[in-house]
């Protein structure tokens, strides 16, 4: 064992109802076993460990860091900085003309004299992470690097299951079973429910599922209108699946023509090819981001779907509606805490061992606990939509499932 003096912690990318609690949770943990060792947090990811930003865990915020797992959102700061995108960090004035941020960052952490680096992330923030770690490595920097794995989205390869993504599909779950209630205020609604999920529909699909659970729970009335079938998911469209827009929109209609209402839920991912592809023929620009990602606020999937459908199946009115920031920006339910803090006593342990990785339950070997190379640690790991609970969901709704889709990220 080798005892770290110096920890540093550093959330990025988008929010996930984890990352208050992992950072809580690491606090906690280091105290546990040495409260000797120091931690300071770079504020807003990436940016503040460029700029030599960051709060320093004083004995009055370990004392009360358990506060941070009743919380959702990061209290620390996220940005989305790629260490490797070196015009980027110049254009936001992360670093100067000439300088390699990499090495501007890895500077900055001898400089505050770290020896462990917790980066609490996605797979943009974790292949970042990886980056940093290789560049330290190669250049004999003596630091450590270890990676927690959030995202709602659950597509990390080879994690089993990323943190966060269970509060996600729960609180997305919640947020629908309000906006249902809309198909009251108009005949013939058409309700499109859009979920996170670039290229993956697990939490679209795990979204449906809580909320059929919600379902399965309530009591009915039908005799005066309040039944099961207004409420219920009538269509769940995520990007592995094919869709057969005609064939769907035949059985949408009968739906409506039966119950007055429609309701599907939508991963933001599917149908973006297509989106892009008729802003690219009309010679509109499409808006990526710094790591080169479609922008889905600008493009839309959920507005594209109920304009695709809103004629077809004769809707008089059709709402749009996105839970991701709600579902996001939740404190960590108790399953997700549970799982958080397993992830973080590892961490810890990895850290005395000089140890660096992601860590998770690894889909290679055996669904094993463990740090995981930062090599194997990519994004666009896809859904199995052969899955048998997403079959029996399908079944349940009446919705024939599409052929597989290869997705990209």
């Amino acid at each position: 064992m080798n005892k770290p003096k110096k920890v540093a912690i550093l959330t990025a990318g988008g929010l996930a109802p984890c990352l208050n609690s992992a950072i809580g949770s690491l606090i906690e943990r280091y105290t546990e076993i040495d409260p000797s060792i120091e931690i300071i947090c770079y504020r807003s990811g990436y940016k503040g460990l460029l700029l030599g930003d960051f709060y320093t865990v004083t004995p009055e915020i370990r004392e009360k860091a358990g506060l941070l797992h009743r919380f959702g959102g990061s209290v620390i700061g996220n940005s989305r900085v790629k260490l490797t995108n070196i015009k980027d960090c110049i254009k936001r004035g992360l670093v100067q003309e000439g300088q390699d941020p990499q090495k501007v960052a890895a500077d900055q952490l001898v400089k505050d004299g770290v020896d462990i680096l917790h980066t609490i992330g996605g797979d943009d923030t974790n292949t970042a992470a990886a980056d940093l770690a290789a560049f330290l490595a190669s250049n004999n920097y003596g630091l450590t690097v270890i990676g927690l794995p959030k995202t709602v989205d659950n597509d990390v390869f080879p994690i089993k299951q990323s943190l966060g993504a269970w509060t996600a599909a729960e609180q997305g779950a919640k947020y629908f079973w309000n906006v249902v209630a809309e198909n009251n205020s108009n005949p013939r609604m058409l309700i499109v429910h859009e979920v996170m999920g670039r290229s993956c529909g697990w939490l679209t699909a795990a979204t449906a599922v809580e909320y059929r659970k919600l379902l399965d729970r309530a009591e009915w009335l039908p005799e005066l209108g309040l039944g099961r079938d207004t409420y219920e998911v009538h269509g769940v469209f995520i990007p592995e699946m094919a869709i057969d827009l005609a064939a769907e929109a035949a059985r949408l209609r009968k739906v409506m023509d039966e119950v007055d209402c429609v309701n599907i839920f939508v991963s933001e991912g599917a149908g973006v090819e297509a989106i892009v592809a008729e802003m690219q023929a009309k010679g509109q620009e499409v808006p990526r981001d710094a790591f080169g990602h479609v922008k889905l606020d600008a493009v839309n999937p959920g507005k594209w779907f109920g304009e695709q459908f809103a004629q077809m199946i004769g809707a008089e009115k059709t709402l749009i509606q996105k839970s991701g920031y709600f579902a996001r920006a939740s404190a960590a339910n108790v399953e997700d805490i549970r799982l958080i803090k397993s992830c973080a006593d590892l961490a810890v342990e990895c850290a005395f061992k000089r140890e660096s990785g992601v860590i998770g339950h690894d889909d290679d070997q055996g669904f094993i606990l463990r740090a995981i190379e930062f090599p194997r640690i990519k994004g666009g790991k896809p859904f199995n939509i052969d899955s048998p609970w997403f079959d029996k969901t399908l079944a349940e709704i009446g919705q024939t499932k599409g052929a597989k889709v290869e997705t990209s990220h």
